[in-house]
């Protein structure tokens, strides 16, 4: 057997299991079932045989006594008592006589069989309760009675009983072996015991048959359950019966119904708010591309202006420029969750990506670039621009100078840090400095940045098949940004023709932490 079918075998009959419990279940009551019957059977039976011998020879055992020792003279001799023994045991149904008697004062004793029954195998105590006078009442018309007890010799079962001969007569004593009796409960109580083991083997055919009957619908059950959780929501269940599992069928149909209908009335929500955002920006940008235009000639005419309007002429532009960025961002964010955002890769050298990228922000002066020629990766220049105008930005506006950028290979990764010196990211901003919209101070709602460029740096990192992590340096010497792409991202590539750009935007600022 392979390895994947054992393991296949235990996970199947895992502690867990429903239909190992119910395997258990079963045979734990036919085991519980089948021993009390086995036990009460042999119990019955053990009474009826050890009863129905045992009052056959005590019967006889008493009509010998009547008949032939109550004849005997009152002073019988040992041969007397020994001739009568024997006659007592050929006419008896397998048992051995003793009689005892007294003969001119003196104790005699006469067995049927003086190898295999004598005084000495009679139990005292039984002696005792034979030679006891009983008083005579009402209830009581007789002298002496008779008494008997089970025995064992070695390891054979006896039954020994006795009575005395009311009137002066001799006291006698029979021996019955009970080993034939003794067989035919071993082999009944193996028969028993065969009989148990298998309605213990039935027990657990039947648990399997109806585990399996049982398991069956709940397993698809659980299939269905899985096919839905992984985005499946037209699965449905082939409902058959009117029982239980049919009426739970039933809910979860109607369950994956309405869990359809609501994802799909949701889905064309979003798809509604994604397209209007998108409308939105894209119907913006012409009028922002004329007031940026306008903007920009006020401000080269600011100079030459009422020294009262020029602090507004500043602002608009300043606005302006807000305005455009954060129509360029909503339009960004907006092909991510529309999953129309494409790579147009190329292969480049790290180090000038990253000195391309701080010269073009005019950042030399406050970043420190560690960085070797030669990194040659293969991915998409333009949103690794975007990444690092993001990590940088948002490094010398809320880190502090100086920002010190490395450049290295792990195996397979291309690594680059952006670290600060300023306090760090409180513990509580932490966890959300890549959401959307988030700021950190809740006091400073209007500040320079938009709160979504750090959530687009992770969204090209993702569309990579990288990532971006954000953490405390200790002692509170800074933060660091910490950038993994793989080297190659050619396989995350299809689906976008050589040379097309699908998004076509700019530098991105960074946001706040």
């Amino acid at each position: 057997m392979s390895g994947t079918a054992k393991r296949s075998i235990i996970s199947g009959l895992r502690w867990t299991s429903l239909r190992l419990r119910l395997l258990v279940v079963f045979a734990l009551v036919a085991l519980t079932a089948a021993v009390s019957a086995s036990g009460i059977a042999y119990w019955l039976n053990r009474e009826a045989v050890l009863t129905r011998t045992q009052d056959a020879a005590l019967g006889d055992f008493r009509r010998q006594m009547q008949n032939r020792a109550a004849s005997l003279p009152p002073q019988p001799t040992a041969a007397e008592l020994r001739e009568t023994a024997e006659q007592m045991s050929d006419s008896s149904p397998g048992y051995h006589v003793l009689l005892i008697g007294t003969h001119d004062g003196k104790p005699v004793a006469g067995s049927s069989d003086i190898d295999a029954f004598t005084k000495v195998d009679v139990p005292a105590s039984l002696q005792r309760q034979v030679n006891r006078k009983q008083p005579l009442t009402s209830g009581n018309t007789f002298e002496y009675h008779l008494f008997w007890q089970r025995t064992a010799r070695g390891s054979t079962p006896y039954l020994v009983a006795g009575t005395k001969i009311i009137g002066g007569g001799p006291a006698g004593y029979m021996l019955k072996s009970l080993e034939q009796e003794r067989e035919d409960l071993s082999s009944l109580a193996w028969s028993l015991g065969i009989a148990t083991a298998l309605a213990l083997v039935g027990s657990a055919l039947l648990a399997q048959a109806s585990a399996t009957t049982v398991l069956r619908p709940v397993q698809r059950l659980g299939d269905a359950a899985r096919k839905l959780g992984e985005g499946k929501l037209d699965t449905r269940l082939v409902v058959s019966g009117n029982d239980e599992l049919a009426d739970l069928s039933h809910t979860f149909n109607k369950a994956a119904s309405s869990l359809e209908k609501k994802v799909a009335d949701m889905s064309a929500r979003e798809e509604s708010s994604r397209r209007f955002v998108a409308d939105m920006s894209h119907e913006l940008r012409t009028p922002l591309t004329a007031i940026t235009a306008v903007a920009e000639v006020l401000e080269d005419e600011a100079d030459s202006l009422d020294p009262m309007i020029a602090p507004a002429v500043h602002l608009v532009v300043s606005e302006t420029r807000r305005l455009n960025d954060l129509v360029e961002n909503l339009m960004e964010v907006t092909r991510f969750d529309a999953g129309t955002a494409r790579l147009v890769l190329d292969t480049v050298d790290v180090a000038d990506q990253v000195t391309a990228c701080i010269d073009a922000r005019a950042w030399l002066d406050a970043v420190d670039l560690d960085a070797e020629r030669g990194i040659m990766v293969r991915l998409d220049p333009r949103r690794l621009d975007v990444i690092l105008a993001n990590l940088i930005g948002n490094a010398l506006k809320h880190g502090g100078s100086p920002v010190r950028v490395s450049v290295r290979t792990d195996e397979d990764e291309l690594v680059i840090e952006v670290r600060d010196h300023g306090p760090g990211i409180p513990e509580e901003v932490l966890p959300h400095v890549f959401d959307r919209f988030y700021k950190a101070s809740a006091s400073r709602p209007r500040s320079d940045g938009s709160g979504l460029g750090l959530s687009i740096a992770v969204e090209n990192a993702h569309i990579h098949g990288g990532d971006i992590t954000a953490s405390n340096l200790p002692d509170g010497q800074g933060a660091v940004f910490v950038l993994r792409l793989p080297r190659d991202a050619e396989a995350l590539a299809s689906g976008a023709p050589d040379g097309e750009d699908p998004d076509g935007n700019g530098d991105e600022k960074g946001d706040a932490k």
